[in-house]
Protein backbone atom coordinates (compact mmCIF):
# COMPACT_ATOMS: atom_id res chain seq x y z
CA UNK A 1 0.00 0.00 0.00
CA UNK A 2 1.05 3.50 -0.96
CA UNK A 3 2.25 6.16 1.46
CA UNK A 4 -0.32 8.77 2.16
CA UNK A 5 0.32 12.19 0.47
CA UNK A 6 -0.57 14.86 2.81
CA UNK A 7 -0.27 18.74 1.67
CA UNK A 8 -2.71 21.19 2.23
CA UNK A 9 -5.95 21.91 0.19
CA UNK A 10 -6.58 25.80 1.67
CA UNK A 11 -5.55 28.32 3.36
CA UNK A 12 -6.81 31.67 5.30
CA UNK A 13 -5.86 34.44 7.21
CA UNK A 14 -7.32 37.15 9.42
CA UNK A 15 -6.09 40.12 11.27
CA UNK A 16 -8.14 42.92 13.34
CA UNK A 17 -8.66 45.90 11.59
CA UNK A 18 -7.52 48.20 14.05
CA UNK A 19 -3.41 49.19 14.16
CA UNK A 20 -1.39 50.14 16.48
CA UNK A 21 1.43 52.02 14.58
CA UNK A 22 5.34 52.91 16.11
CA UNK A 23 4.18 56.61 17.13
CA UNK A 24 1.18 55.64 19.04
CA UNK A 25 4.01 53.26 21.14
CA UNK A 26 6.15 56.35 21.38
CA UNK A 27 3.38 58.23 23.49
CA UNK A 28 3.34 54.81 25.54
CA UNK A 29 6.98 53.81 26.48
CA UNK A 30 10.69 55.57 25.59
CA UNK A 31 10.91 54.53 22.29
CA UNK A 32 10.75 55.79 18.86
CA UNK A 33 10.13 54.83 15.20
CA UNK A 34 13.38 54.83 13.76
CA UNK A 35 15.00 52.78 16.74
CA UNK A 36 11.89 50.04 16.33
CA UNK A 37 12.41 49.51 12.36
CA UNK A 38 16.34 49.39 12.85
CA UNK A 39 15.86 46.82 15.57
CA UNK A 40 13.21 44.72 14.44
CA UNK A 41 11.88 45.95 10.88
CA UNK A 42 8.51 46.50 12.59
CA UNK A 43 6.52 49.42 11.73
CA UNK A 44 2.27 48.58 13.06
CA UNK A 45 0.92 45.63 14.47
CA UNK A 46 -3.02 44.55 14.62
CA UNK A 47 -5.15 44.50 17.85
CA UNK A 48 -8.14 42.51 18.37
CA UNK A 49 -11.47 44.94 19.53
CA UNK A 50 -12.43 44.26 22.95
CA UNK A 51 -15.06 41.85 22.32
CA UNK A 52 -12.83 40.21 19.85
CA UNK A 53 -11.27 36.74 22.06
CA UNK A 54 -9.19 34.28 19.97
CA UNK A 55 -11.42 31.56 19.12
CA UNK A 56 -13.01 34.76 17.13
CA UNK A 57 -9.83 35.49 14.94
CA UNK A 58 -9.69 31.90 14.42
CA UNK A 59 -12.94 31.70 13.24
CA UNK A 60 -12.60 34.28 10.47
CA UNK A 61 -9.26 32.77 9.64
CA UNK A 62 -10.67 28.99 9.60
CA UNK A 63 -13.62 30.32 7.17
CA UNK A 64 -11.84 31.00 4.47
CA UNK A 65 -9.37 28.08 4.77
CA UNK A 66 -12.55 25.71 4.60
CA UNK A 67 -14.10 27.93 1.69
CA UNK A 68 -10.31 27.75 -0.03
CA UNK A 69 -10.22 24.19 0.61
CA UNK A 70 -13.79 23.62 -1.13
CA UNK A 71 -14.96 21.38 1.78
CA UNK A 72 -17.49 22.22 4.80
CA UNK A 73 -17.15 22.39 8.38
CA UNK A 74 -18.87 18.71 8.71
CA UNK A 75 -15.96 17.41 6.63
CA UNK A 76 -13.45 18.52 9.46
CA UNK A 77 -11.94 15.37 11.62
CA UNK A 78 -9.81 17.40 13.43
CA UNK A 79 -9.06 20.91 14.77
CA UNK A 80 -5.92 21.85 16.63
CA UNK A 81 -5.45 25.55 17.94
CA UNK A 82 -1.90 26.47 18.15
CA UNK A 83 -1.88 29.16 20.78
CA UNK A 84 -0.38 30.39 24.02
CA UNK A 85 -3.55 32.69 24.27
CA UNK A 86 -6.78 30.37 24.48
CA UNK A 87 -9.78 32.14 25.34
CA UNK A 88 -9.80 30.55 28.88
CA UNK A 89 -7.65 27.61 30.61
CA UNK A 90 -10.63 25.67 29.37
CA UNK A 91 -12.39 23.96 27.22
CA UNK A 92 -9.69 24.34 24.81
CA UNK A 93 -10.06 27.04 22.24
CA UNK A 94 -10.21 24.28 19.39
CA UNK A 95 -13.66 22.62 21.13
CA UNK A 96 -15.11 26.83 21.40
CA UNK A 97 -13.87 27.07 17.47
CA UNK A 98 -15.69 23.85 16.82
CA UNK A 99 -19.10 25.16 18.35
CA UNK A 100 -18.36 28.12 16.18
CA UNK A 101 -17.89 26.44 12.70
CA UNK A 102 -20.56 23.77 13.68
CA UNK A 103 -18.20 20.87 12.84
CA UNK A 104 -19.87 18.54 14.82
CA UNK A 105 -17.70 15.61 13.87
CA UNK A 106 -14.67 16.72 14.74
CA UNK A 107 -12.47 15.86 17.42
CA UNK A 108 -10.62 19.27 18.96
CA UNK A 109 -7.58 20.22 20.85
CA UNK A 110 -5.60 22.99 21.40
CA UNK A 111 -1.25 22.41 21.22
CA UNK A 112 1.11 25.65 23.36
CA UNK A 113 4.56 25.13 21.41
CA UNK A 114 4.62 29.39 21.28
CA UNK A 115 6.15 30.67 17.80
CA UNK A 116 6.72 26.94 17.03
CA UNK A 117 2.73 26.04 17.46
CA UNK A 118 1.82 26.00 14.23
CA UNK A 119 4.53 23.77 12.63
CA UNK A 120 4.02 21.37 15.46
CA UNK A 121 0.69 21.75 14.97
CA UNK A 122 1.19 20.10 11.06
CA UNK A 123 3.00 17.56 11.91
CA UNK A 124 0.66 16.09 14.40
CA UNK A 125 -1.86 16.73 11.34
CA UNK A 126 0.05 15.19 9.02
CA UNK A 127 0.84 11.80 11.47
CA UNK A 128 -2.72 11.60 11.92
CA UNK A 129 -3.67 11.40 8.13
CA UNK A 130 -0.80 9.54 7.20
CA UNK A 131 -2.58 6.99 9.20
CA UNK A 132 -5.61 6.64 7.94
CA UNK A 133 -7.35 7.63 11.09
CA UNK A 134 -8.55 11.09 10.05
CA UNK A 135 -9.28 12.48 6.13
CA UNK A 136 -9.13 16.36 7.20
CA UNK A 137 -7.52 18.34 10.05
CA UNK A 138 -8.27 21.85 10.65
CA UNK A 139 -4.81 23.63 11.91
CA UNK A 140 -4.70 27.08 13.01
CA UNK A 141 -2.36 29.49 14.67
CA UNK A 142 -4.58 32.12 16.24
CA UNK A 143 -2.95 34.83 19.46
CA UNK A 144 -4.19 37.86 20.81
CA UNK A 145 -1.15 38.99 22.23
CA UNK A 146 -1.89 42.54 23.35
CA UNK A 147 -3.82 40.64 25.92
CA UNK A 148 -0.30 39.62 27.82
CA UNK A 149 1.80 42.49 26.37
CA UNK A 150 3.56 44.64 28.70
CA UNK A 151 2.66 48.25 27.28
CA UNK A 152 5.22 49.52 30.13
CA UNK A 153 7.76 47.69 29.11
CA UNK A 154 10.03 49.00 26.09
CA UNK A 155 11.34 46.11 25.19
CA UNK A 156 8.69 43.94 24.22
CA UNK A 157 5.62 46.14 23.68
CA UNK A 158 6.68 46.82 20.47
CA UNK A 159 7.39 43.58 19.18
CA UNK A 160 3.71 41.77 19.68
CA UNK A 161 0.62 41.83 17.71
CA UNK A 162 -2.77 39.67 17.18
CA UNK A 163 -4.06 37.80 14.55
CA UNK A 164 -4.88 34.24 12.94
CA UNK A 165 -4.41 32.22 9.85
CA UNK A 166 -5.57 28.74 9.22
CA UNK A 167 -4.70 25.47 6.72
CA UNK A 168 -6.93 22.47 5.64
CA UNK A 169 -4.29 19.39 5.52
CA UNK A 170 -5.70 16.62 3.12
CA UNK A 171 -3.83 14.27 0.63
CA UNK A 172 -2.63 15.20 -2.09
CA UNK A 173 -1.28 13.88 -5.59
CA UNK A 174 1.71 11.79 -4.96
CA UNK A 175 4.90 13.65 -4.67
CA UNK A 176 3.30 16.63 -3.42
CA UNK A 177 2.70 17.86 0.19
CA UNK A 178 4.67 17.57 3.10
CA UNK A 179 8.30 15.51 2.90
CA UNK A 180 9.64 16.51 6.23
CA UNK A 181 9.25 17.79 9.77
CA UNK A 182 12.35 18.55 12.20
CA UNK A 183 11.10 19.84 15.84
CA UNK A 184 12.97 20.26 18.73
CA UNK A 185 13.01 21.91 22.16
CA UNK A 186 15.24 22.70 25.08
CA UNK A 187 13.89 23.10 28.39
CA UNK A 188 16.55 24.69 29.91
CA UNK A 189 15.79 28.02 28.10
CA UNK A 190 12.37 28.41 29.79
CA UNK A 191 13.09 31.62 31.55
CA UNK A 192 14.26 33.06 28.76
CA UNK A 193 10.92 33.75 27.42
CA UNK A 194 7.24 33.25 29.71
CA UNK A 195 4.75 34.49 31.85
CA UNK A 196 4.82 33.47 35.10
CA UNK A 197 1.75 34.28 36.04
CA UNK A 198 -2.12 32.05 36.53
CA UNK A 199 -0.46 28.76 36.46
CA UNK A 200 0.09 26.01 39.13
CA UNK A 201 3.83 26.98 39.93
CA UNK A 202 2.34 30.43 40.40
CA UNK A 203 -1.37 30.99 41.26
CA UNK A 204 -3.36 34.38 40.13
CA UNK A 205 -3.09 36.35 43.38
CA UNK A 206 -2.53 40.31 44.50
CA UNK A 207 1.14 39.79 44.22
CA UNK A 208 1.34 38.33 41.04
CA UNK A 209 -0.66 40.79 39.66
CA UNK A 210 0.96 43.64 41.48
CA UNK A 211 4.20 42.64 40.26
CA UNK A 212 3.03 42.12 36.42
CA UNK A 213 3.99 38.50 36.39
CA UNK A 214 0.75 38.00 34.01
CA UNK A 215 2.51 39.59 30.92
CA UNK A 216 5.46 38.35 28.72
CA UNK A 217 8.65 38.18 30.11
CA UNK A 218 11.38 38.14 27.53
CA UNK A 219 15.32 38.15 27.47
CA UNK A 220 15.72 39.51 24.04
CA UNK A 221 19.53 39.20 24.08
CA UNK A 222 19.28 35.52 24.72
CA UNK A 223 16.60 34.64 22.87
CA UNK A 224 17.63 36.56 19.62
CA UNK A 225 21.32 34.48 19.88
CA UNK A 226 19.26 31.49 20.22
CA UNK A 227 17.02 32.19 17.55
CA UNK A 228 19.90 33.17 14.84
CA UNK A 229 21.54 29.89 15.77
CA UNK A 230 17.97 27.15 15.57
CA UNK A 231 16.69 29.06 12.26
CA UNK A 232 19.00 28.04 9.75
CA UNK A 233 19.87 24.82 11.33
CA UNK A 234 16.25 23.60 11.73
CA UNK A 235 16.16 24.48 7.95
CA UNK A 236 19.10 22.84 6.88
CA UNK A 237 18.11 19.90 9.05
CA UNK A 238 14.59 19.48 7.49
CA UNK A 239 16.14 19.75 3.79
CA UNK A 240 18.44 17.22 4.19
CA UNK A 241 15.88 14.94 5.74
CA UNK A 242 13.24 15.58 2.80
CA UNK A 243 16.59 14.72 0.14
CA UNK A 244 16.54 18.54 -0.92
CA UNK A 245 19.23 21.01 -0.97
CA UNK A 246 19.47 25.11 -0.10
CA UNK A 247 18.81 25.33 -4.02
CA UNK A 248 15.73 24.08 -3.95
CA UNK A 249 14.20 26.20 -1.99
CA UNK A 250 11.64 28.60 -4.01
CA UNK A 251 9.98 30.04 -0.97
CA UNK A 252 11.22 30.63 2.55
CA UNK A 253 8.05 31.25 5.27
CA UNK A 254 10.03 32.26 8.20
CA UNK A 255 8.51 32.88 11.76
CA UNK A 256 7.97 36.95 11.63
CA UNK A 257 10.08 37.91 14.80
CA UNK A 258 12.77 39.97 13.51
CA UNK A 259 14.11 41.32 10.36
CA UNK A 260 17.71 40.84 11.31
CA UNK A 261 16.82 36.95 12.55
CA UNK A 262 15.27 36.30 9.26
CA UNK A 263 18.15 37.80 7.29
CA UNK A 264 20.25 35.90 9.00
CA UNK A 265 18.41 32.29 8.30
CA UNK A 266 18.37 33.62 4.58
CA UNK A 267 22.04 34.24 4.63
CA UNK A 268 22.51 30.33 6.14
CA UNK A 269 20.60 29.69 3.24
CA UNK A 270 22.14 31.63 0.39
CA UNK A 271 18.64 32.81 -0.41
CA UNK A 272 17.99 36.45 -1.12
CA UNK A 273 15.38 38.39 0.43
CA UNK A 274 12.81 37.82 -2.53
CA UNK A 275 13.01 34.16 -2.28
CA UNK A 276 11.38 35.02 1.87
CA UNK A 277 7.63 35.96 3.06
CA UNK A 278 8.29 38.72 4.85
CA UNK A 279 5.23 40.28 6.50
CA UNK A 280 6.52 41.65 9.98
CA UNK A 281 7.01 45.63 9.13
CA UNK A 282 2.65 45.37 9.06
CA UNK A 283 1.64 43.15 11.34
CA UNK A 284 4.50 42.55 14.67
CA UNK A 285 5.58 39.00 15.78
CA UNK A 286 1.74 37.07 16.44
CA UNK A 287 3.61 33.89 17.83
CA UNK A 288 1.67 30.36 16.44
CA UNK A 289 -0.38 32.46 13.99
CA UNK A 290 2.89 34.55 12.41
CA UNK A 291 3.76 31.19 9.93
CA UNK A 292 0.10 30.65 8.89
CA UNK A 293 -0.73 34.27 8.51
CA UNK A 294 2.37 34.54 6.39
CA UNK A 295 1.88 31.55 4.21
CA UNK A 296 -1.69 32.69 3.40
CA UNK A 297 -0.46 36.14 2.52
CA UNK A 298 1.89 34.59 0.00
CA UNK A 299 -0.76 32.72 -1.38
CA UNK A 300 -3.09 34.68 -1.92
CA UNK A 301 -0.54 37.26 -3.81
CA UNK A 302 0.36 34.97 -6.06
CA UNK A 303 3.67 33.85 -4.78
CA UNK A 304 2.90 30.12 -4.24
CA UNK A 305 2.69 28.27 -7.62
CA UNK A 306 1.97 24.44 -8.15
CA UNK A 307 5.65 22.27 -7.32
CA UNK A 308 7.23 25.26 -5.22
CA UNK A 309 9.58 23.46 -2.76
CA UNK A 310 8.39 25.94 0.63
CA UNK A 311 10.06 25.98 3.99
CA UNK A 312 8.58 26.83 6.99
CA UNK A 313 10.43 27.79 9.94
CA UNK A 314 9.87 29.00 13.16
CA UNK A 315 11.01 29.63 17.06
CA UNK A 316 9.21 30.30 20.47
CA UNK A 317 9.40 30.18 23.78
CA UNK A 318 9.94 26.53 25.88
CA UNK A 319 12.06 27.25 24.40
CA UNK A 320 11.56 25.25 20.69
CA UNK A 321 11.96 24.99 17.32
CA UNK A 322 10.62 23.36 14.17
CA UNK A 323 10.80 23.55 10.94
CA UNK A 324 8.99 21.29 7.61
CA UNK A 325 9.55 21.29 3.97
CA UNK A 326 6.49 21.53 1.91
CA UNK A 327 5.83 21.02 -2.27
CA UNK A 328 3.01 22.61 -3.11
Amino acid sequence: MNEISVGILGTGKYVPERRLTNQELEQKVETNDEWIVTRTGIRERRIAAPEQATSDLAYEASVKALDAAGITADDIDLIIVATITPDMFFPSTACLLQEKLGAKKAAAFDLSAACSGFIYGLANAVGFIKTGMYRHVLVVGAECLSRITDYEDRNTCILFGDGAGAVVLGQVPEGRGFKSFKLGADGSGGELLRIRGGGSRYPSSEETINNRHHFIEMNGRDVFKFAVRVMGSAAEEALESAGYSKADIDLLIPHQANIRIIQSALERLDLSEDKAMINLDRYGNVSAASIPLALAEAVEEGRVKEGDCLVLVGFGGGLTWGATVLKW
